[in-house]
């Protein structure tokens, strides 16, 4: 399994199986099945509400020693209601206990984005807090603290633009070793990906295959599809591969972490396999003529009139 290094020498495995969307009932099993297909990263987050099914199945894994939790790399992430200096710890806690292990691997902050302490999604304007009133560095050094404990080895962030990303870098005694975003042929995220090179941060896709299982709401009518895109097919038709294998290619030949999710146990296969698709230059510059700039969750939810986040200070563009 292709894997990428961290300063110490931690390997994560670079294909990792995403749980966003994945359903309680039906959660639990997936994992199971990609743990004994082989797969070694689990990528989650509390605001998926499956976090104790994840969790079961990676007890039952290292207790009939089918694995050990030392082979496993367990990534979670810091909710937005949860950006307090004095909730971080807790809410990292409530993880470790969920997924049934005494610390994680990577620990992210999930959003630049905050809520008042209990708002699971914020509505009004009363449930939101303005990053100037919470800044991302007084939540950042308590997830410091937390890599000092021991509770993570890794910290970093997801959906952080390469503003907010260089700024916290700046500020940062223990410098964001990931940054998670969505990455795919339409959004390909360039200036991200050379910043992150440059400062040895290493960059996860989410929604690599385009998230077309996402909630309804947060779906636009015209939206494209990735899945079907005549430049994605004819690379798959030429390689023998599925169009969910070529987009998986593609990410990792990019060198970065893909985490597609699936319930499935032959789409998980499938997904594993993507590991062995070898695109060749002709190909990576087709696929580099598809993108768009287009984000399939591109933020809108935490927008609003009573919100005092915009899509453009979320992104800075």
């Amino acid at each position: 399994m292709l894997s990428f290094s961290f300063s110490n020498q931690d390997r994560l495995p670079a294909l990792g199986l995403g749980t966003w969307k994945s359903s309680t009932g039906a959660v639990q099993a997936a994992v199971a099945e990609a743990l004994t297909m082989g797969y070694r990263h689990i990528d989650c987050a509390p605001i998926y509400q499956n976090e104790p099914e994840v969790g079961r199945a990676i007890a039952q894994a290292v207790d009939s020693g089918a694995v050990a939790r030392s082979d496993l790399w367990l990534t979670s992430k810091l909710w937005n209601n949860a950006h307090a200096p004095e909730q971080v710890r807790p809410a990292l806690e409530q993880t470790l206990a969920s997924l049934r292990t005494d610390y994680l691997d990577l620990y992210l902050i999930h959003w630049p984005v905050a809520f008042a302490p209990g708002v699971l999604y914020a509505r009004k304007k009363a449930e939101f807090v303005p990053l100037a009133d919470q800044p991302i560095i007084d939540t950042w050094k308590v997830m410091e603290a937390c890599v000092a404990e021991g509770l993570v080895r890794h910290i970093g962030v997801c959906n952080f633009s390469v503003a907010k990303l260089d700024a916290l870098c700046r500020q940062a005694t223990i410098r964001p070793e990931m940054n998670q975003i969505e990455l795919h042929p339409y959004l390909q995220q360039r200036a991200a990906l050379d910043f992150c090179k440059q400062n040895n941060i290493l960059v996860t896709a989410f929604s690599p295959l385009g998230s077309g299982d996402r909630p309804t709401a947060m779906k636009k009518a015209d939206e494209p599809t990735l899945l079907d895109n005549p430049v994605i097919l004819q690379a798959a038709a030429k390689h023998g591969a599925t169009p969910a294998q070529v987009l998986l290619g593609w990410g990792l030949a990019r060198q970065t972490v893909v985490i597609p999710k699936s319930v499935n146990p032959e789409r998980l296969r499938q997904n594993l396999a993507a590991a062995e698709v070898r695109l060749d230059d002709q190909d990576m510059a087709a696929i580099a003529s598809l993108d768009r700039g287009y984000r399939f969750v591109d933020g809108s939810f935490l927008t609003g009139p009573e919100s005092p986040y915009t899509m453009a200070a979320i992104w800075d563009e």
